[in-house]
């Protein structure tokens, strides 16, 4: 036990230092740990890790997808809800379906219904790895935003194709109109049970007396409460986590104080951090349990058969993206779309954008390695290899691409957005205006006694007078001037400190304070905040 916990101890270390070699690289992250795993694992020293696909499908899972639904905005979400669920629902099936055909006739042994698994398995894209990659890159906001709403949608559609697939090959029947009504009772009962489990955490925020760590508490155990419940009765635990997270996200503003929202926020991103590292790094680490197991069957010819099923899916993805484009423009005669004039641009990278990840692992490794009858799974071994093959090489392939295709492509943003320094500028002025009318209009007899409340209205002036040439001009030095006199404000802090006389928990509460300062000052100059 200590030596297993001492092991993932050094790993997280290991991941921490190939983070920042990504960094300094400015390569995708999911890139490198998977890499890194990858020669990691070949080293003679190095104990093999076998992953238990419960562990991810149940501990990993749930908080990543909630964190993910957390930070969607619910705007672009509902406007681009047609391309969306197209993708995510109609796309996985039509994937699922090309490489179920294309994989039986190529392997030996292979069955249709055995090629569904395979296409339920490795048909989503991973949104990490997208996200990613993006960030060293300038594309459309349009793009980013409906990358991460796939991404949201499409893990539970496939887990559901391969869920039926995993029915059929071990019963050897499938009949198609069961599956239907299956499938749209399995999406909606999952999205159902988590929009109430949704409302009962907002039930709990809103009416009981929590405290800042109850909350935080209460939404970590919120995706576990979702998932779980769902998947008891056997309906999509990633949708209700997906739903239920979308219904409190949108309402955190009626029950989360901002304490709450400001150190969940942390909290939430250290705990996406940690375990997003970790299933990256765990992926290259499976290689030698996956090669292992592969049994009597050549690697050699095994290595083919997942290049083959990683360019079908690759070419499936694209042909798919540029068809809708096509299909967007014919529909828009008919009815109102977000943009009846797509082009080629934007579908191009996105379906370029498909890098797989460990929802297919996990679910690679979830199936059973004997049938109900108790004979040994079919080509078990084989679907685990290829869906290794497909995730690293979309991983390390499609993710270091990627850059190069987004500047050959050379795609303008449609939506005409002003930078986002400008509309910082906007907000903030509009923001003055606003305070300046509840000042003078509320409180105008108690402004012309109160100093306080004329400082307050002279700072809420300087933001409604503020212009381009200031923030183009003055902000490099008003900001190295302001961390400056924070660094100082902290140095006197700290000295106050040795002293007696003063109470640390004052001290850290002033520290806090000038903690909140930075991150304002830094979210103001976006170039060099994460």
């Amino acid at each position: 036990m200590l030596h297993t916990f001492l092991q993932y101890i050094i790993l997280i270390i290991v991941i921490l230092f190939l983070v920042m070699l990504g960094q300094k690289l400015k390569v995708a992250y999911p890139i490198v740990l998977v890499l890194g795993g990858l020669l990691l694992s070949l080293y003679p020293g190095v104990q093999a890790i076998n992953i238990n696909p419960e562990l991810i499908f149940v501990i990993f899972l749930p908080p990543l997808l909630y964190e993910a639904a957390w930070y969607t905005s619910w705007k672009d979400l509902w406007r681009w809800r047609r391309v969306i669920s197209s993708f995510a629902f109609l796309i996985v099936i039509v994937t699922s379906l090309v490489v179920a055909v294309v994989s039986s006739a190529l392997i030996p042994g292979f069955t249709l219904a055995m090629g569904f698994l395979l296409g339920g398995i490795v048909s989503p894209p991973d949104a990490v790895s997208a996200t990613s990659v993006l960030k060293y890159v300038k594309v459309p906001k349009r793009l980013s935003a409906i990358l991460e709403g796939e991404s949201l949608l499409n893990d539970a559609s496939s887990l559901i194709v391969f869920r039926f697939a995993l029915i059929a090959v071990d019963t050897g029947r499938f009949v198609f109109h069961e599956a239907a009504l299956s499938f749209v009772l399995v999406i909606v009962m999952g999205i159902l049970i988590g929009i109430i489990i949704g409302l009962i955490y907002y039930s709990v925020h809103r009416w009981m007396p929590t405290t800042t760590n109850m909350d935080i508490v209460l939404s970590l155990t919120a995706p576990y409460s979702m998932y779980i419940a769902a998947e008891s009765f056997h309906f999509s635990g990633v949708l209700a986590v997906v739903s239920g997270s979308l219904f409190l996200s949108v309402r955190s503003h009626l029950f989360l104080s901002y304490r709450s929202r400001l150190r969940g926020a942390n909290v939430w991103s250290t705990l996406g951090f940690v375990l997003n590292g970790l299933v990256f790094m765990l992926i290259g680490l499976e290689l030698p349990v996956i090669i292992k197991e592969l049994g009597p069957v050549s690697l050699r010819h095994a290595i083919g058969y997942g290049v083959i099923i990683t360019t079908v899916l690759v070419v499936s993805r694209i042909l798919c993206t540029l068809g809708a484009s096509v299909f967007t423009v014919f529909i828009s005669r008919y009815i109102t779309t977000a943009d009846n004039r797509p082009g080629w641009r934007g579908p191009l990278i996105f379906g370029w954008a498909g890098m797989r990840g460990v929802v297919s692992l996990a679910a690679a490794l979830s199936i059973p390695i004997y049938l109900s009858d108790g004979s040994a799974f079919p080509q078990r071994d084989m679907i685990l290899f290829i869906t290794f093959v497909v995730i690293l090489l979309t991983l390390v392939v499609q993710g270091l691409t990627l850059p190069l295709v987004i500047r050959w492509v050379n795609m303008e943003d449609p939506d005409h957005l002003l930078p986002e320094e400008q509309q910082e500028i906007d907000i903030r002025k509009r923001l003055a205006e606003k305070s300046l009318q509840v000042l003078d209009g509320q409180y105008g007899e108690m402004l012309k006694s109160s100093r306080r409340l004329q400082q307050l209205k002279g700072r809420y002036m300087e933001d409604q007078l503020l212009h381009e040439q200031l923030i183009e001009h003055d902000e490099d030095d008003y900001r190295q001037i302001y961390l400056r006199v924070l660094a100082e404000q902290r140095a006197l802090l700290h000295e106050l400190n040795k002293g007696a006389e003063v109470d640390e928990a004052v001290i850290r509460k002033y520290l806090f304070m000038l903690d909140v300062e930075e991150e304002k000052l830094q979210m103001r100059t976006r170039g060099e905040w994460d």
